[in-house]
C-alpha cells in the first residue's frame, strides 16, 4: 500500500506537464475536456515502487494520496491473473474529499435530462483502462508493463473502451507526444448533451454516439447517422454508449439470470470471483445493469484488490456485510469473504459456438478456500419460477449461429420486461381515474402507466394560491400489498412465484429507498410547479 502511495507522488514528466498551444474551449480551462474526462493517467511497473503513477494529464488536476494509490493497484491485473499482452477492463473507486471543481451548468443541465442510470458519478470516479503486458529484453524485469487510464465521472463504458482501443496502441509506441494531441482533440468535443447523436473526431476518426435521453426508450437502435453534413472518412457508429454484450458477459450463467435479477433487485452483497479484471468487471456491470430502467443504488466495485482503501471496510466481521457488488481475481477472498451470503465464482471465458457449460448452484457449505470450482454459492431461494423459455430460446438461437447482438437483444429486452412488470404496479395509473393531482386532466403528468405513486398526491382542487401546497401522503407498505390481486405484475408477466415476499424484500432494499426518494422529489418539485400556476 504504501508503495503505491508513494509512487503516485511522482511528478508527472515530459511535455504535458507544460501548458499545451491548442485551441482552449472558452471559459474554464479544459471545460470540455472536463465534460468528459477528470483526467488520464499512465501506470507503470517500478522495479523500487512496484505500480508507480508516470503522469497526470492535466497536470493540475488534484488527487489525494490515497487515490492516486487506489489508481495505480487497480490498473494493473494482479499476479493471479497472468495476463499477457493487451487487456481492458474497469474499476469504480471512492472520491476521497470534496468537489474538485465547480461543476459547468452544462453538466447540471446534462444530468438533469439523462435517465438515472447514466448520470454522472458525485462522489465516485470510474477508471477504464488499457493494460499492456509483453515481452521486452531492454526491460530489467524482462517485461514492458504499462496502463493507460482515463478517470470519468461518466459509466459510458462502451464509448471509453473505443476510445482506449483507438489511442492507447498509439500511445504505446509514441507515448507522451500522442496523448497531448488527444487530449486537445477531446477539448474541442461537444458536450455529453442527452438526446444529441455526437461525431467525436479522435485519431482521424470520427466515432459517432447517441447519448441516451432519459424519455428514450429504454433500447434505442443504433444512431443514425447525422444528415446534415457528409463525413469523410465515413464515422465509426458505436450502438451505445454504456451497454456491454451482454449474452456474451451471461454466457457461463444463463441458467440463473433471473435469480441474479433478484439478488441484483434486493441490493444483496454479491462477491464476484474472475479468472481477470476483464471478466470481473464486464460480469459486475452487467449485473448492475439488468435491473434498468431502476437506477442500481448499490455501491458496486467492477473490480478491486486487496490494496484498496476499502479493503477493512468490504471484509469486516463485526457488522453484516455491506450491499455491494464486488468483482475480484484473488482466491484469497474466498478465504476472507467467506461468510459473505452469495459468491459467484465463474472460469475462463470459452467462445465456442455451443451454450459454456452453467455454473451450478451450490450450498455456501461446499465452498472450498483453496481450490473452488466455478458456481453460484448461495442458499437463496428464488421468489419467483425460471422462466425455461427464456434458455430455450437463446440455446435455439446458439444452434441456428444467430449472432451475440441479437442474443443480447433478446436477453435485454427479458430483463427489461420482467423490471417493469414488478414496477408498474408501483408507476400504473389506476384505472377510472385516480385520487388526485396525477390522475386529472390538469394534474401531473405522470410517467407511463402511474398508479400507487399517483394515488398519493393532493387532489388537483386543493392547490389554491392563498394556502401552502398539500403534503403528499406517504407510501403505505400494506395498503400496497393489498391492491396487488386485482393490480400486480402477473398482469404483464407470465412467470409464477411469491410475488408478494419479493415486494416485501425490496421494501428493505437500498433500491426502494432510492427509487422512492427520486419519485418523491420529482412529485414535489411538480406541486411546487402547479402552486406557481395557480398563484
Amino acid at each position: 500500500m504504501d508503495q503505491g502511495a508513494g509512487a503516485g507522488q511522482q511528478p508527472a514528466r515530459g511535455r504535458l506537464g507544460a501548458p499545451s498551444s491548442g485551441t482552449r474551449a472558452p471559459g474554464t480551462p479544459w471545460a470540455r475536456f472536463s465534460a468528459w474526462l477528470e483526467c488520464v493517467c499512465v501506470v507503470t511497473f517500478d522495479l523500487e515502487l512496484g505500480q508507480a503513477l508516470e503522469l497526470v494529464y492535466p497536470s493540475d488536476f488534484q488527487l489525494t494520496d490515497k487515490e492516486k494509490s487506489s489508481i495505480c493497484y487497480l490498473s494493473f491485473p494482479d499476479s493471479h491473473s497472468g495476463c499477457l499482452g493487451d487487456t481492458q477492463f474497469s474499476f469504480r473507486i471512492r472520491q476521497c474529499g470534496g468537489q474538485r471543481r465547480p461543476g459547468h451548468v452544462g453538466e447540471k443541465r446534462g444530468d438533469s435530462g439523462a435517465p438515472a442510470s447514466l448520470q454522472r458519478e458525485p462522489a465516485h470516479f470510474f477508471g477504464y483502462v488499457y493494460f499492456r503486458q509483453v515481452k521486452d529484453s531492454s526491460m530489467k524485469r524482462g517485461y514492458f508493463q504499462k496502463s493507460l487510464v482515463l478517470l470519468s465521472r461518466l459509466p459510458f463504458v462502451r464509448l471509453f473502451q473505443a476510445l482506449l482501443g483507438l489511442v492507447a496502441p498509439e500511445f504505446f509506441d509514441k507515448l507522451a507526444p500522442c496523448l497531448e494531441a488527444v487530449c486537445n482533440e477531446i477539448d474541442q468535443w461537444p458536450a455529453p448533451a442527452p438526446g444529441q447523436t455526437l461525431n467525436l473526431p479522435i485519431m482521424g476518426v470520427v466515432l459517432q454516439v447517441h447519448i441516451p435521453l432519459r424519455a428514450d426508450t429504454p433500447e434505442p437502435g443504433p444512431p443514425k447517422q447525422s444528415s446534415h453534413e457528409t463525413l469523410l472518412p465515413a464515422p465509426v457508429v458505436l450502438p451505445s454508449v454504456h451497454e456491454l454484450d451482454l449474452f456474451r458477459c451471461f454466457r457461463p450463467v444463463l441458467a440463473h439470470v433471473q435469480l441474479l435479477w433478484e439478488l441484483m433487485l434486493l441490493g444483496e452483497p454479491l462477491l464476484v470471483l474472475a479468472p481477470s479484471p476483464a471478466v470481473s468487471s464486464e460480469m459486475v456491470l452487467a449485473l448492475t445493469s439488468c435491473l434498468q430502467p431502476l437506477k442500481f443504488c448499490c455501491d458496486y466495485r467492477p473490480y478491486f484488490t486487496i490494496h484498496d482503501s476499502e479493503f477493512k471496510e468490504f471484509t469486516t466481521r463485526t457488522q453484516a456485510p455491506p450491499n455491494v457488488v464486488l468483482g475480484v481475481t484473488n482466491p484469497f477472498f474466498i478465504k476472507t469473504l467467506q461468510h459473505w451470503p452469495h459468491i459467484l465464482r465463474v472460469g475462463e471465458p470459452k467462445m465456442s459456438g455451443d451454450l459454456p457449460k452453467q455454473v451450478k448452484l451450490k450450498k455456501p457449505s461446499r465452498l472450498k478456500t483453496l481450490d473452488t470450482k466455478p458456481g453460484l454459492y448461495t442458499a437463496y431461494t428464488a421468489h419467483l419460477h425460471r422462466d425455461k423459455a427464456l434458455l430455450r430460446r437463446l440455446l435455439k438461437g446458439l444452434q441456428k449461429k444467430r449472432p451475440s447482438d441479437v442474443q443480447t437483444a433478446v436477453l435485454r429486452r427479458h430483463l427489461l420486461e420482467l423490471t417493469q412488470s414488478f414496477i408498474i404496479p408501483l408507476v400504473r395509473p389506476a384505472r377510472g381515474g385516480g385520487r388526485g393531482a396525477g390522475s386529472g386532466p390538469d394534474s401531473l403528468p405522470s410517467r407511463p402507466q402511474e398508479h400507487y405513486m399517483a394515488s398519493l398526491m393532493p387532489l388537483q382542487k386543493g392547490i389554491v394560491p392563498w394556502k401552502t401546497p398539500p403534503q403528499i401522503r406517504p407510501f403505505c407498505q400494506d395498503e400496497f400489498l393489498q391492491g396487488l390481486e386485482r393490480a400486480g405484475p402477473q398482469l404483464t408477466c407470465v412467470l409464477k412465484g411469491d410475488w408478494l415476499g419479493l415486494y416485501r424484500r425490496f421494501f428493505k432494499s437500498p433500491h426502494f429507498d432510492g427509487w422512492y426518494r427520486q419519485r418523491h422529489r420529482e412529485m414535489t418539485q411538480k406541486l411546487e410547479v402547479l402552486h406557481l400556476e395557480a398563484i
